[in-house]
């Protein structure tokens, strides 16, 4: 009987988690795996702090797409476009696009580089990838693609275990973790551009808003989404500390260098162990293929929500042909970029993040105004402190992506 009552206590939560978990699970993608790896090896530990801000302000965002689309039914682009216009929700698209295109480029990167280090061909692995995340979303069913992407979500317990091995100095850490330190350097700029913008992204406002919309919840179920959100904004930057601390602990104590994270993990093997850089690359498989899933979906997702053709995972490539065609067509033409010859991957993966950063107050100053519209939200309009974060946060957005724009033309470098 105490049985069933758990269970039963437990059931509504388990019917809303998902789209919080999922979606802060795959802003750990390929490019944020680099990233994280470049802050550690570059920074050591002296940016942890920026985790704990950044954690805040990914659990509100995200709460506020979630909301919206229990409240409404719909998803952002489609609430741009009615309370906007089409030509803003044009403009809100094309520069999500525009990011996704290249973050999904660095998804097919991060497979590549870490296929090689299983001594596996990118020719042979990367289409194999690509073919294995079309068969999951479109052969498979909502409940089914989303166990999938749960699973995945899990196995970034890799890196928890990786950055154990590693024996970080947790004083250092802890220190790391809550004195902040600042610079107007160029570089440091760009570093910690690519840190916020890996982690609170324009792709993942979109998604969850969607994916919220898809599985079908509603105002009652609001409190079990909201739990879902901040579980999944804890869990995302949990992982970014224990992949920064490992970086931090092995290339940056003993300064060496390296391009991406795929150089992490070979650089791991000599200093922590074999068990750890194994672990290291294999998450990186994980996040990648996660993100490949994930990134491609939003854009489909975004663009046929905005323009009124049916979209969601359950429908048949009959029922919903553009929404497929345009996953589709994201996800082969991310993969056949990477088997280019002599295409700058590197320089993709981390400028994607930075491009993040750039598209994401555009987004924010959209989010805010929905969010506190009672035409659209009821009596679900966000509450002083949620305005007062979500405030912060866009000011915050704008004034890094400005500095990022005007400090390299005044070449402030140094």
């Amino acid at each position: 009987m105490r049985a069933k009552l758990s269970r039963a206590r437990w059931a509504p939560f388990l019917a809303a988690i998902g789209p919080g978990l999922i979606a802060a699970a795959a802003d750990n993608d390929a490019g944020g795996i680099t990233t994280y790896s470049l802050v550690g090896a570059q920074t050591g530990y002296s940016l942890l702090w920026a985790l704990v801000i950044i954690t805040i302000s990914l659990a509100i965002t995200q709460e506020m797409g979630a909301r919206m689309g229990v409240v409404t039914g719909k998803g952002f682009g489609d609430l741009i476009r009615e309370r906007f216009g089409a030509r803003w929700a044009a403009l809100a698209i094309i520069a999500m696009l525009i990011a996704n295109l290249a973050n999904t480029v660095a998804e097919f990167a991060g497979v590549a580089s870490a296929l090689l280090i299983f001594g596996i061909s990118p020719l042979l692995g990367v289409p194999l990838a690509a073919i294995l995340v079309a068969l999951l979303v479109i052969r498979l069913d909502y409940i089914r693609v989303q166990n999938v992407f749960l699973l995945s979500a899990f196995l970034y317990l890799a890196y928890v275990v990786s950055g154990q091995v590693t024996h970080p100095n947790w004083s250092a850490a802890l220190v790391g973790t809550f004195r902040p330190t600042f610079s107007l350097r160029t570089d440091f700029l760009m570093i910690f551009a690519g840190l916020v913008g890996t982690t609170i992204t324009p792709w993942g406002q979109f998604f969850i808003q969607s994916y919220v919309v898809d599985k079908r919840l509603k105002t009652h179920e609001l409190p079990y989404a909201r739990t879902d959100v901040y579980v999944g904004a804890f869990f995302t930057d949990f992982v970014a500390f224990f992949i920064i601390i490992a970086c931090a602990a092995t290339i940056w104590t003993h300064g060496l260098h390296i391009s991406d994270a795929a150089d992490a993990a070979k650089a791991l093997e000599p200093l922590a162990g074999r068990f750890a850089s194994s672990l290291f690359a294999f998450g990186l498989i994980n996040a990648s293929m996660l993100g490949a899933a994930v990134l491609p979906l939003t854009s489909a997702y975004a663009t046929c929500e905005t323009f009124g053709w049916e979209s969601g995972i359950n429908k048949r490539w009959r029922d919903a042909p553009v929404f497929f065609g345009l996953f589709t067509f994201f996800l082969a033409t991310s993969a056949l970029v990477v088997l280019l010859p002599r295409m700058p991957l590197l320089q993709i993966m981390f400028l994607s993040q930075v491009l993040n950063t750039l598209v994401l107050p555009i987004l924010f100053v959209f989010m805010l105004k929905l969010t506190n519209d009672r035409s659209v939200m009821g009596k679900y309009t966000n509450s002083r402190i949620f305005n007062t974060l979500a405030f912060l946060t866009t000011v915050a957005m704008i004034a890094l992506s400005v500095l990022l724009v005007v400090l390299p033309l005044l070449h402030i470098s140094t």
